[in-house]
């Protein structure tokens, strides 16, 4: 008969033997290629920043990081897989603001909830947007398009990629802050409702720095105001809203790498004090900067933070506004 002593010395071996056989597990990682699941098609922003990271990633860890595009429902259909995936450092979710926080709210469908079903990772980019509106709109400064805004509610027009992006976002949020009133014009992603904006059939819109550029500098639009700290050095002559009244208007769109909730964190820490060097890489840093974006990576436990504020922030918001998708 197995005595009490016995008994526990055999379970607290067990323990042992199990966490060792844990670790060494995963102190080969990876032994196969990783899939970096993107929730938008090829080209765009978060794209482009996974295309980036991917192969420096590869030449960090010797197996293939392979960039998967899985778009639709607003990048839901990427997160629902990247959450129901085995937790064993093989899937990782490229997100960005909508699909990672805010499409589950606005679409309505409870598939996922960022601090339950997926952990961070690191940051990998932030990106900043610009007020930008069509030459002819007699405006100047901010000020200027606050004013008329007030003094004609509902009369201008703003181009939107889509209900729930950080540029409608930033629309509503800027709405709330002012007291101005405009309506929102959603389209089925971001390149119909530029095309819009520089064929004159809308008033204005918020946009990616990294969209924006040429047309600012083409002089086919006109740029008010960034929502970033500090100034954009591509454009040291427009403002930050805080420079032009409105310092709470601040707004970027992030990207970050995430696991599936379980995994070790053995791999996340591995994964993230890889990006951090990565993303200090001078010449990685221009790629982003040519983007319009920031390179900065982070800790699992600051991403989890940004992410928490990013949420506190921004859901009352959709919430208030009543932000639906169609």
């Amino acid at each position: 008969m197995m005595t009490p002593l016995k008994k526990y010395i055999l379970q607290f071996s067990l323990l042992i033997a199990t966490a060792l056989f844990h670790s060494l597990a995963f102190a080969v990682w990876p032994d196969k290629p990783v899939k970096i699941i993107v929730p938008y098609p090829p080209g765009g922003n978060v794209d482009v920043a996974a295309r980036i990271i991917a192969p420096e990633l590869t030449t960090v860890f010797g197996q293939p990081f392979v960039v998967e595009n899985k778009a639709g429902a607003g990048g839901m259909i990427a997160g629902e897989f990247v959450a129901r995936s085995a937790p064993d450092g093989y899937t990782l979710f490229m997100a960005a603001n909508g699909p990672l926080l805010f499409s589950p709210i606005i679409f309505g469908k409870d598939v996922y909830k960022w601090n339950k079903d997926f952990a961070p990772i690191s940051s990998v980019s932030y990106t900043p947007l610009i007020l930008q509106v069509k030459p002819s709109l007699p405006v100047k400064t901010l000020g200027e398009f606050i004013a008329l805004a007030k003094k004609e509610p509902n009369k201008l027009n703003m181009a939107s990629p889509g209900a729930g992006t950080t540029n409608h976002l930033a629309s509503e949020l800027l709405q709330s802050l002012t007291g101005a009133q405009w309506n929102t014009v959603h389209y089925k992603g971001n390149a119909p409702a530029t095309a819009d904006l520089l064929g004159g059939q809308v008033d204005f819109n918020f946009d990616q720095i990294s969209v924006a550029l040429p047309f600012i500098k083409e002089g086919k639009v006109r740029g008010l105001a960034v929502t970033s700290p500090k100034r954009i050095t591509s454009i040291p002559d427009v403002p930050t809203f805080a420079e032009a009244g409105v310092p709470s208007m601040v707004a970027v769109t992030f990207t970050g790498l995430l696991a599936p909730k379980g995994t070790p964190n053995e791999v996340l820490e591995r994964l993230s004090e890889a990006l951090q060097k990565i993303l200090q890489q001078a010449v990685i840093k221009e790629k982003f900067e040519k983007l319009g974006a920031e390179a900065r990576g982070s800790s699992p436990k600051a991403f989890t933070a940004y992410l928490t504020e990013e949420d506190t922030r921004w859901t009352p918001i959709i919430k208030s506004a009543r932000i639906k998708a169609d």
